[in-house]
């Protein structure tokens, strides 16, 4: 019997009846209140990382590696989307992270908060993601709110949501296209329930055609955009493909189908292919549409015919980065790659004294911007990562799976040159995976919603408790993540690690 594919879908917030349920997690009855919890996390997110944007500056222009992205934003912004054409080929990164930065220059012009807008705005956008993906892993709003909120209480994303670099596009490109996966795998799994309670699993060895996937197709989409953003995001995209089709296996061998992984590489390997494979491509060169349309872009006409240019402009780009070596004499700010994951050597953005940062009350204040992430969440990442690969080991969790496949893929490629100049900026589009390693943790303490009331009260309370040291500890930070003029002897006692100073 030819295969049937899999068309219908279970209502959303109900089971089938009949064996299918199993596939499928709790249904959620509370979608209003849950829009309005995410509602309210991210208008506290929006006023957090919005307040005084634009502060500070150096001397009214760009700080740190603002100095690079925000004039070619600006260059953008006067060239119809594309840079100066300078023979020194100072253009290193795909356009389009500078393209949303020219969009905020557009409306603000080039004043501070035309150039950090589009990133305040990502970093909110990263807290709305967060709680909508967590609460959907978890089954729970509570834990997609306190997600948020830790995102929000985070120094490292809070720094780069106010800054007019990159790393944040890319940060909430990968997090919005992990969230599209997360959807279809539970649209895989409601698809698959409906076939289960028709009976037709059986009628192949290889199971159902599972239909056309939107969702997987918009995660294609975003993250062909994140490599547009930085080609960085290329170790997610691989990343991502893999996560797709071990969900499909697990999927197929949960409905019973009698060879899950040939029904996968049957079934899906195809599909997947062109939607996390052709589209990605296809996105990440629409994002150099204005370099394609231009006369003067960047080795626009190196080779004969645009594809061959945009491949030789390339290998240029990508000879600069492999052979950007750490110098006899180091960026004072720069580390490696076993320092980020606590967080250990920050990185001075702005600093000002005396005349130069008054405010404080006395003529030598201190003005300075430290990216540090909030040590109550950074310092944890050992422990709540090795937490996440015994619960994937043990109890076959594939939400702590899936954190560290990602986790993973955005870390571990830095080690393959370490040499390289390297940064701790590197880790932003992590930070938000981290935040879901350490509520998934935080649901594990908290217990399932059937535990019994004295449980569930101690789970409450060590998880309310945390949640409000990260706020605290982030709130202590806060003069040195925007800027604020403090006294010195407040200034050192920001400073808890000698790696900091």
């Amino acid at each position: 019997m030819a295969p049937q594919v899999v068309r219908g879908r279970p209502p959303v917030q109900q089971a089938p009846p009949g064996p299918g349920r199993r596939l499928l997690p709790r249904p959620l009855d509370d979608r209003g209140r849950a829009w309005l919890v995410t509602l309210a996390v991210t208008l506290i997110a929006a006023v957090v990382r919005l307040q005084d944007l634009g502060r500070p500056t150096d001397r009214g222009t760009p700080v740190f590696d603002e100095k690079h992205y925000v004039p070619q934003a600006w260059q953008m912004v006067r060239n119809g989307g594309v840079e100066d054409n300078p023979a020194y080929e100072l253009i290193v990164h795909p356009p389009l992270g500078k393209q949303l930065i020219a969009l905020g220059q557009l409306v603000f012009g080039y004043t501070p908060w035309g150039w950090r807008i589009s990133a305040a705005l990502a970093g909110v956008g990263c807290v709305l993601l967060i709680v909508r993906i967590v609460r959907r892993m978890t089954r729970s709003t509570l834990l997609g709110a306190i997600a948020g909120l830790l995102l929000i209480a985070d120094g490292a994303s809070h720094v780069q949501s106010r800054l007019g670099m990159l790393d944040i596009f890319l940060a909430v490109l990968v997090l919005a296209a992990f969230g599209c996966l997360v959807v279809d795998r539970d649209q895989v799994r409601e698809r698959l329930a409906v076939a289960v309670d028709e009976g037709r699993v059986a009628d192949t060895e290889s199971g159902p055609r599972l239909g056309v996937r939107w969702w997987r197709f918009g995660a294609g989409v975003l993250l062909g955009l994140a490599c547009g953003a930085k080609w960085s995001g290329v170790y997610f995209l691989a990343a991502f493909a893999l996560l797709s089709l071990a969900w499909d296996v697990s999927a197929r061998r949960a409905a019973g189908v009698h060879r899950p992984w040939v029904g996968t590489l049957r079934r899906d390997l195809g599909p997947a292919t062109w939607a996390l494979a052709a589209v990605p491509i296809g996105a990440y060169l629409a994002t150099w549409w204005a370099w394609f349309g231009s006369e003067t872009g960047t080795d626009r006409h190196a080779a004969a015919g645009a594809l061959r240019s945009l491949g030789y402009y390339s290998s240029r780009v990508l000879e600069f980065h492999a052979t950007l070596a750490t110098p006899a004499e180091p960026h004072p700010w720069e580390s490696k790659p076993w320092s980020w994951p606590m967080g250990l050597r920050p990185m001075l953005y702005h600093y000002e004294s005396g005349q130069n940062a008054p405010g404080c009350g006395r003529p030598d204040c201190v003005s300075a911007v430290m990216l540090i992430g909030t040590p109550a969440l950074w310092w944890a990442a050992l422990p709540v990562l090795a937490w996440a690969a015994w619960r994937a080991a043990t109890s076959f969790d594939w939400r702590f799976a899936a954190v560290l496949v990602t986790y993973a893929a955005g870390y571990l490629p830095w080690f393959t040159n370490l040499d390289r100049q390297m940064y701790f900026f590197y880790m932003t589009p992590l930070a938000p995976f981290l935040v879901i390693a350490i509520t998934l943790a935080l649901g594990d303490v908290l217990g399932r919603a059937r535990a019994g009331p004295e449980r569930r009260g101690t789970g409450l309370l060590v998880v309310a408790l945390y949640t409000g040291l990260v706020v605290a500890n982030f709130l202590w930070l806060w003069p040195i993540l925007n800027g604020d003029s403090i006294t010195p002897a407040h200034w050192n006692a920001e400073l808890w690690l000698p790696s900091w100073r």
